[in-house]
């Protein structure tokens, strides 16, 4: 899971064009919206892209969504879960 996260970190920090972020300072268990990384509503939806764009992953459901976006952890929990191979 540890190579998911590194993965996600890069791709989050491109699809939010996240220039002065460093994937090495993402905390895998700060939140990534409010504190943490302090992403806002609009960043969600760029996610939500990114997600089914790499992944094959839909998210339709808020409260799947805010499980997920929880943290880069979570994230790649949920992704481990729900990708298309």
């Amino acid at each position: 899971m540890n190579d998911l996260m590194e993965e996600l970190k890069q791709h989050i920090i491109q699809a939010l064009k996240l220039k002065t972020v460093k994937p090495e300072n993402i905390d895998p268990d700060a939140p990534l919206f409010g504190g943490g990384l302090g992403l806002d509503s609009i960043d969600a939806l760029e996610l939500v892209v990114m997600l089914e764009r790499h992944y094959g992953i839909k998210i339709e459901e808020m409260e799947a969504a805010r499980a997920a976006f929880a943290s880069l952890r979570a994230m790649a929990r949920f992704v481990t879960e729900k990708r298309v191979a």
